[in-house]
């Protein structure tokens, strides 16, 4: 082989390394995006299992703090019931309804105890001012003396359980 040729040759090694190495180069450009959309994709992941995770916790705590809620929504009625009852009036019973009576009073002041004890409380209402986040207004009406927007009257009391309204308080308001 002549010089000539051994340049020819050398030069071929020469562009069939650079082809080669410019394939390299793709092909590590390629991988280095695969990398990095996997990579993205993986931080995602993780991000929202993190979120799954934090709310399934949050609705685990509510459903310990909320757990009873069911089952106090249901007695309310009842309350309701018994107060309607107490309400009646004492002198024109018999010794033997006036007897009955008091028992419904016992078992009203026990259920009251209990629902105190669970932290369910009673919506203050009565002449206060109209809160449309626990209250509903059924009535209205014009009284003299009294403020627009002021609670007149209750018509169904409402109860909150822990800082959360369960029953919002139906009620009068003066206009």
């Amino acid at each position: 082989m002549n010089n000539e040729e051994v340049k020819e040759v050398k030069e071929e090694i020469k562009e069939t390394k650079k082809k080669e190495h410019k394939k390299e180069n793709k092909e590590l450009i390629k991988l280095q995006e695969e990398k990095m959309l996997l990579n993205d994709k993986l931080l995602r992941i993780s991000a929202e299992m993190q979120n799954m995770k934090k709310r399934f916790e949050e609705e685990l705590s509510k459903s310990y703090k909320y757990g009873g809620e069911d089952v106090i929504v249901s007695i309310l009625p009842i309350i309701d019931n018994f107060e309607r009852a107490i309400k009646l009036d004492d002198s024109d019973l018999t010794d033997e309804l006036s007897k009955f009576l008091e028992g419904f009073k016992m078992i009203y002041g026990n259920l009251v105890s209990i629902l105190n004890n669970l932290d369910v409380k009673e919506i203050d209402c009565y002449k206060k001012e109209f809160d449309p986040n626990c209250m509903e207004a059924v009535l209205t009406s014009h009284e003299e003396g009294i403020e627009p927007g002021i609670v007149i009257d209750i018509m169904q009391k409402g109860y909150t359980y822990k800082d959360k309204v369960i029953r919002v308080a139906m009620v009068k308001v003066s206009e």
